[in-house]
C-alpha cells in the first residue's frame, strides 16, 4: 500500500498522540523560570546573612548543583524533567542532572571504573573545552600584553 505524504500526514495527525504545545512551553517556562527565582532567593538570603557578592553567588550555584544532585539520586528530577522538558534544562540544575544520572547509570560496575569513571561521560568535554578555552584566554592576553596592545576591558 503506498500512501501520499498529505495521506500519511492525515493518519498521523489522526492517530498520533496529541502533543499540547503551547501547555508544554508554558510549563518549561514555568519550571526553569522557577529554577531560577530559586537561585535568585537563595542568593538574597546569602547576601541577607551579610557575604559578599562572589560569595553568595558560589553559594548559590553551589546550592543549586546540591539540591539538583539529590534530586537526581531521589528519582524526582527525572520526574520533573518528563512533565517540565527543556525548564528543567536550566544550565547549572541541568548539568548537575546530566552528570549525576551518567554515575547513577553505571553504579552496577562498581565505584571507580562505573561511577567514577562514567560521570565523567558529560563533565568531560566541558572540562576540557574550560581549561582549553582558559589557555587560549590566558595565552591571548599574555601576547597583547607582551606586544603592548591594550585589549578592551
Amino acid at each position: 500500500m503506498k500512501l501520499s505524504a498529505q495521506e500519511y500526514a492525515r493518519r498521523v495527525r489522526r492517530i498520533g498522540p496529541h502533543s499540547p504545545l503551547g501547555m508544554d512551553c508554558l510549563w518549561a517556562f514555568g519550571v526553569g523560570g522557577c529554577i531560577c527565582l530559586l537561585g535568585e532567593v537563595l542568593r538574597q538570603r546569602y547576601l541577607a546573612l551579610g557575604l559578599e557578592a562572589d560569595l553568595a553567588g558560589t553559594l548559590t550555584s553551589c546550592s543549586l548543583i546540591a539540591l539538583s544532585a539529590v534530586l537526581t539520586t531521589l528519582g524526582w528530577y527525572q520526574k520533573l524533567a518528563a512533565k517540565a522538558g527543556a525548564g528543567s534544562l536550566v544550565p547549572i540544575t541541568g548539568f548537575a542532572n546530566a552528570v549525576v544520572s551518567a554515575a547513577i547509570e553505571f553504579k552496577s560496575e562498581g565505584r571507580v571504573l562505573g561511577t567514577g569513571a562514567k560521570m565523567f561521560t558529560i563533565a568531560g568535554p566541558v572540562i576540557v573545552y574550560g581549561t582549553l578555552a582558559a589557555v587560549v584566554y590566558g595565552v591571548v592576553l599574555w601576547a597583547a600584553g607582551a606586544l603592548g596592545v591594550a585589549l578592551p576591558s
